[in-house]
């Protein structure tokens, strides 16, 4: 790459992994700090669209993570009582042969990434973080970690989320994540043989969803309406989780009585953030949840972050610098983040007011409608 000979991505996250898999594709040195010394995500299963799925395949991915996921096709709406009222198409945006979505477990996603980034050659560096960044005189930058080391890097990406320390230190004016009024609750139950797609019940404040992940365990995901984004306690989870799937019977039944004590349940408070360019300070770049954090309404977190590496390094291959690559690189990816971020809200917004209407089935149909252009 003749721009970027060197380059650094902070944060081991799906977007930092993928930048630096990208940019070893096209020869680039790059090394990847992540604060985690263990390396761990967080969360239970993922949701994972027909954009991500056309994502992953580009980064070269796509079938382990179908080999051990789960594909499937088209979403299913029913009432809290299971009753089917409505579905909708996911089209096969990754080819004809790959599934129109998918589930997989978290964990073992970045289990793919890792061992592709890996493979691919990034030097990796756990339990690091950024410590400061100083402008060389080649257009260069010396980079100081906080493992005590020093290099000079022409690109500097960063990919460390919704709470991002890049953004905090370089991008000062740049909005705080903002609480949404929902909870993300996570489980992961046995699967049903009958459940082989993803499957919505709507309740009067409160949304729930099954995706396969496996041949033997499925994503249970609910969203529920929350005055504040307080800490709610672990040992208090499984038991407010199951509490919330009261609302819902049929094939709910048997689910709230599979997510038993072992099983993996996990809360969080939904927040939410969206950047307006530029994305860039020279050649500190951000990419995924730094710059534009969504709540899981459209299951596209994770696509738009997979993108957001993929855009960046096509424009960062043929612009005639850096910066303009990374105008070029927010130009491309603005509208379309904007899209899910507000989507995605207003979706939250119908939900907690118990207001399941025809506005809701029409704004998810119109954003996978959007989703499924080319980025």
């Amino acid at each position: 790459m003749r721009l970027v000979r060197r380059a650094l991505i902070v944060g081991g996250g799906i977007a930092g992994m993928c930048t630096a898999i990208e940019l070893r594709k096209r020869g680039a040195a790059v090394d990847l700090l992540e604060l985690d010394a263990e390396w761990r995500v967080a969360g239970a299963g993922i949701s994972i669209n027909g954009a991500a799925l056309r994502a992953l395949k580009t980064i070269g991915v796509v079938d382990e993570v179908l080999k051990r996921g789960a594909g499937s096709d088209g979403v299913s709406l029913r009432t809290a009582a299971g009753v089917i009222v409505g579905t909708i198409p996911t089209p096969r945006l990754a080819g004809p042969e790959i599934a129109g979505a998918a589930g997989i477990l978290r964990s073992v996603l970045a289990r793919i990434l890792s061992a592709a980034t890996l493979h691919a050659g990034v030097s990796v560096r756990l339990g690091t973080t950024l410590d400061s960044v100083e402008q060389g005189a080649n257009a260069d930058f010396l980079v100081r970690s906080s493992d005590g080391q020093e290099a000079r890097y022409d690109l500097v990406v960063g990919a460390d989320g919704l709470y991002s320390s890049v953004r905090s230190k370089y991008f000062p004016d740049a909005p705080k994540p903002r609480y949404t009024g929902q909870g993300s609750w996570r489980a992961v139950v046995p699967r049903d043989p009958e459940t082989n797609s993803v499957s919505m019940y709507m309740g009067k404040a409160t949304k729930v969803g099954v995706n396969p992940i496996s041949a033997q365990e499925m994503y249970l995901f609910c969203l529920d309406h929350r005055l504040t984004n307080e800490r709610i306690p672990e040992d208090q989870w499984r038991e407010l989780l199951t509490d919330l799937l009261l609302e819902f019977s049929g094939p709910m039944d048997k689910i709230r009585e599979d997510i038993k004590d072992s099983s993996l349940v996990v809360y969080r408070p939904l927040e939410s953030l969206l950047l307006s360019p530029p994305w860039n300070k020279g050649s500190i770049v951000l990419v995924g949840d730094a710059v534009h954090a969504t709540t899981p309404h459209l299951a596209s977190g994770a696509a738009l972050g997979i993108e957001d590496a993929i855009v960046l390094v096509e424009e960062l291959d043929r612009a005639p610098s850096i910066e303009a690559a990374a105008n070029a690189y927010a130009k491309r990816r603005f509208e379309r983040c904007r899209m899910v971020v507000e989507n995605s809200l207003r979706l939250g917004e119908i939900e907690i007011a118990g207001l399941q209407t025809e506005e809701h089935a029409q704004i998810m149909r119109d954003s996978l409608v959007a989703l499924s252009a080319p980025i």
